[in-house]
């Protein structure tokens, strides 16, 4: 599935690691008391990058008849979670070394370090290995003030169970009709033995899901004629309510790489790797997962799964309520089979930083080299959309014009206000944070040269081109360009 390099100094990762820090994009959780493997917090820009995905995922769900919102508790009733086969079956093989007495998946030896000699895996320390052993990965918890086994709840490792458990009341109340779909953005658990690779493996982490519901093939034959039929003659552009779980599948696959571009992930930077029946879980008819090519090797970033009716069947069969779905046109009930791409935000994020981030050779203001790091961030996702910069910070007729137009964008789009050092310092710092325009106020502005009167400079991050715009239609002109 994921291609892992052989772990080694990575410099790129480690330029990544330290900006990521120095300009408030991510921290590592309760730093100041030593730090806690495998959690993360989000700074100003991060949590503004964040935001951003999450709010382009959303609007590209939900702008959509055919799929409405849910927004679940993160613990649920313990039965939920034996239904599902979380309690029995959600474990990795581990095994410890009887050396170093760490604790590795048994699954990842050749691609994890061994803590006494990080140059080699784990697979090549000299250390004995115990036997593989199931390993839960839930987070237990207690709900009320008594600690009992009868009292036993968990942090929810994945969003998708909440949906299904929901499935009749959000159909009842909603009045879709097959095939359509469910989404939620949530936070998840999973007690990771070996969290690695900066915020790629986490303990806690935020999932951006999709459950679709479809007719089974039999109602799809009965009503349309057959799958194969319909796979010949199939648009993947124009979704038809009678289509085949393969063609949903293919359709999702290809609507999820779409989106990635969209946000400034290029395709090239993306893998497809479909799973080989020996590599599905026991409810799927087939996954794809969807990679990115980290620099610490090609990873997931998401998974598109047909897991057919196993979900909606067990929780029917756990509970005793029915989990059946009258179709009106078909005359019959059944239960729905789904598609389910379920992509993590968190990934997304650390993918977008490591495809943005540039080294790059430039003339300083004095015409000599100097390298320039800069965020390539797609106006889309970047976190600060335009910068605002007085020429000169000691001269107050720049400095309130330069407020003015700051006021004046700050309705529209999110706005850095910055009047202190060299202005090509201040174009720098906005570089290696992903603003895609710097807005300067200068003398002209303020009508030295009569035909400039009221216009700015307005200079790309990407070519450093400048241009000048009038003021009044400066909120335009950006907007524009950043949709």
């Amino acid at each position: 599935m994921a291609q892992a390099r052989k772990p080694q100094e990575n410099e790129l990762m480690e330029k990544i690691v330290s900006l990521c820090k120095r300009r408030g994009f991510i921290f590592q959780s309760s730093e100041i008391y030593g730090g806690i493997n495998g959690f993360w917090d989000y700074g100003p820009l991060g949590a503004r990058l964040k935001w951003n995905v999450r709010e382009l995922w959303w609007q590209a769900m939900t702008s959509r008849d055919d799929i409405v919102p849910l927004d679940a508790s993160i613990i649920m009733h313990p039965k939920v979670w034996q239904a599902s086969g979380h309690v029995d079956t959600f474990s990795d093989p581990m095994v410890d070394c009887k050396l170093c007495k760490a604790r590795f998946r048994a699954d990842q030896l050749h691609e994890t370090p061994c803590p006494r000699h990080p140059s080699k895996m784990a697979s090549e320390c000299e250390g004995e290995k115990t036997e593989p052993r199931a390993f839960n990965l839930m987070f237990k918890t207690t709900v009320g003030p008594i600690e009992t086994e009868e009292n036993i709840a968990y942090l929810r490792p994945e969003t998708a169970q909440a949906i299904f458990v929901q499935f009749k009341n959000i159909l009842e109340t909603s009045r879709q009709k097959a095939p359509f779909g469910i989404c939620q953005i949530g936070k998840a658990f999973r007690n990771e033995v070996t969290p690695r690779n900066f915020t790629f493996r986490s303990r806690e982490f935020e999932q951006m899901e999709l459950e679709f519901f479809i007719r089974p093939d039999e109602v799809v034959e009965r009503i349309a004629g057959s799958v194969a039929r319909l796979d010949e003659a199939a648009d993947l552009s124009a979704p038809q309510k009678n289509w085949g779980w393969q063609l949903w599948h293919k359709y999702w696959v290809e609507e999820r790489l779409c989106w990635y571009e969209s946000i400034g992930l290029p395709r090239d930077s993306l893998e497809e790797y479909w799973q080989t029946p020996e590599e599905l879980a026991h409810y799927a008819r087939a996954t794809v997962d969807i990679l990115y090519k980290f620099p610490f090797g090609t990873q997931e970033l998401e998974g598109i799964a047909a897991r057919g009716d196993f979900d909606l069947k067990a929780h029917q069969e756990a509970s005793g309520k029915s989990m059946e779905y009258f179709d009106e046109e078909a005359r019959i009930r059944y239960i729905p089979h789904v598609i389910e791409p379920s992509a993590g935000v968190d990934r997304l994020v650390l993918a977008l930083i490591c495809n943005a981030y540039t080294e790059e050779t430039v003339p300083n203001e004095k015409g000599q080299p100097e390298q320039r790091v800069v965020l390539r961030f797609h106006p889309r996702v970047a976190p600060i959309k335009v910068g605002v910069f007085p020429l000169l910070r000691n001269r107050p007729e720049l400095v309130q014009k330069a407020r003015e137009v700051r006021d004046l964008l700050r309705p529209h789009m999110t706005v850095f206000y910055d009047e202190s050092g060299a202005i090509g310092r201040r174009y720098r710092r906005q570089d290696e944070i992903g603003t895609p325009f710097g807005v300067t106020i200068d003398f002209d502005t303020l009508g030295e040269t009569p035909e400039l009167k009221d216009t700015v400079t307005v200079r790309d991050r990407d070519t450093m081109a400048q241009i000048r715009v009038k003021i009044s239609e400066l909120p335009a002109y950006l907007l524009q360009k950043l949709r």
